[in-house]
């Protein structure tokens, strides 16, 4: 059987991180059946039948943040707003088949009815005052809406891929509507008939459409539909256990991107809220799509940790190539720098990106170390890195100068070499040495290995810096 997974979201706003893990979880699933299985597939539905309340650019936040989180799917997403014919006609069908009723209750009956219960501790269900009444009993001129006749009696069961069994009796819920008054249908039936249409076969997402499945379930089996499978994975809370909020993190992808997080960085992080797989913690796609299986998923909720997070994106900015570093370090230095580049910024961060990214946890801590080989003279220096080319200081950056203006081959090594001898002359550590030299070429007291710069920099470059400063004074 090919596996076929979906991910619906309403389109209301960003993709929040939940999401973002829901829509992970179905990609793996639906991979990993493809690659080891017999077929998978994972569809894209956008859940657009609220009009007031979905945008196109939420949509295209949504397209755009699946996108970025490398999780592509088959065919083209669907608006569930433009299948709403269809789901009228299955209530119809259910209708007919004597599954579902017309309710002509007006929303004064609807609202007493809620009272009543509530004045006398019951749940504020619908009493099913229509179910067996007479049409002909209808008051003139009331739409009706058509409501699921659905079973009283018995409990409604779901073997859960994540919860394991759970149920509910059937008791307990009410005959729910599936046709609006107005002819639109409701988000229960519209996720049933959408489902079955696009043929899925398991329905992973959050646990708090668990409700929800009982009765989604009572749907199926009044039209006489295979039941898809059911995994309902536990929410995602704050590092305290609170429910998450974005004092937590609770951010779009997007906030996440524009942070400077690497897609799969976050997409390993979210791997792993909820999944494990023993004691492994770095997860390369591959690896994820061979593993991942739902038996995996744990039950207890995920507490989300920006701390982790960000160790984890400085883990996968070490492993990154430099190539792709500098395309994404670029922008973010023009906006910093507005725009202000040195002429020769790609080649120097292409020679020094490999001493850059060891230090950095974002694509914003290296943007802003980049920032040395990006900046054009005369450099801004900061507080710490002007109070350093001062005094001795100063003296030492002269010397230095000479010393540097006769290196022969603009190497490392000739470089460390210089500046060790001049210590070594000056009778000084060579600490007391380099860091005015950092200062001036830097404009800061912290950057890679001072020689590496200098390299890098260039000797005329290098030179110009230290005119620079010494000009100043």
């Amino acid at each position: 059987m090919t596996v076929v997974t979906r991910f619906a979201p309403s389109p209301t706003g960003y993709l929040h991180i939940g999401g973002a893990r829901t829509a992970l979880y179905n990609w793996l699933f639906a991979k990993h059946h493809a690659e080891y299985g017999s077929g998978g597939r994972f569809l894209l539905r956008i859940e657009d039948t609220d009009r007031k309340r979905s945008t196109e650019d939420a949509v295209a936040a949504i397209l755009d943040g699946l996108k970025w989180l490398g999780l592509d799917w088959d065919g083209d997403a669907v608006s569930q707003f433009t299948m709403a014919g269809r789901h009228a006609e299955i209530a119809r069908q259910l209708l007919d088949e004597g599954n579902a009723y017309k309710c002509y209750c007006s929303p004064e009956e609807l609202q007493e009815m809620r009272d009543s219960a509530r004045a006398e501790g019951r749940k504020t269900m619908y009493d099913g005052r229509w179910r067996d009444r007479d049409p002909a009993d209808a008051p003139p001129g009331v739409d009706p809406v058509i409501r699921l006749r659905a079973p009283h009696n018995g409990e409604t069961v779901i073997p859960d891929m994540v919860q394991g069994e759970v149920k509910v009796n059937n008791g307990e819920l009410d005959d729910m509507i599936l046709l609006r008054a107005d002819g639109s249908p409701t988000y229960m039936l519209a996720v049933v008939v959408d489902d079955h249409d696009m043929g899925v076969s398991h329905v992973i997402r959050g646990d708090d459409h668990l409700t929800n499945a009982f009765r989604q379930i009572q749907i199926y089996h009044g039209l006489g539909w295979e039941v898809p499978q059911f995994a309902h994975i536990p929410l995602i809370h704050g590092a305290d256990g609170a429910k998450m909020s974005k004092r937590h993190g609770a951010l779009g992808v997007d906030a996440y991107r524009d942070q400077g997080f690497l897609p799969e960085a976050v997409c390993n992080y979210l791997l792993r809220l909820g999944w494990s797989h023993g004691d492994d913690e770095i997860i390369r796609r591959d690896q994820a799509i061979e593993w991942f299986a739902l038996e995996s998923v744990g039950k207890s909720p995920a507490k989300f940790d920006v701390d982790k997070l960000t160790s984890l994106n400085g883990h996968y900015i070490r492993e990154a190539e430099d190539a792709r570093l500098v395309d994404l370090v670029m922008p973010l230095l023009a906006r910093s720098l507005d725009g202000g580049l040195a002429e020769d910024t790609e080649s120097r961060l292409a020679k020094g990106m490999a001493g850059l990214k060891e230090r950095a946890k974002t694509l914003l801590e290296l943007a802003e170390s980049a920032e040395i080989y990006a900046m054009t003279r005369p450099l801004s220096l900061n507080e710490k890195a002007a109070e350093m080319v001062e005094g001795d200081g100063r003296a030492h950056l002269t010397s230095l100068r000479g010393r540097l203006a006769d290196v022969a081959t603009w190497s490392h090594e000739a470089l460390e070499t210089a500046v060790r001898t001049y210590a070594e002359t000056a009778e000084l550590k060579l600490g007391k040495a380099a860091q005015p030299l950092r200062a001036a070429l830097t404009g800061r007291t912290v950057s890679p290995s001072i020689f590496e710069v200098i390299e890098i920099l260039g000797r005329a470059e290098v030179l110009g810096r230290i005119d620079d400063v010494l000009k100043d004074g």
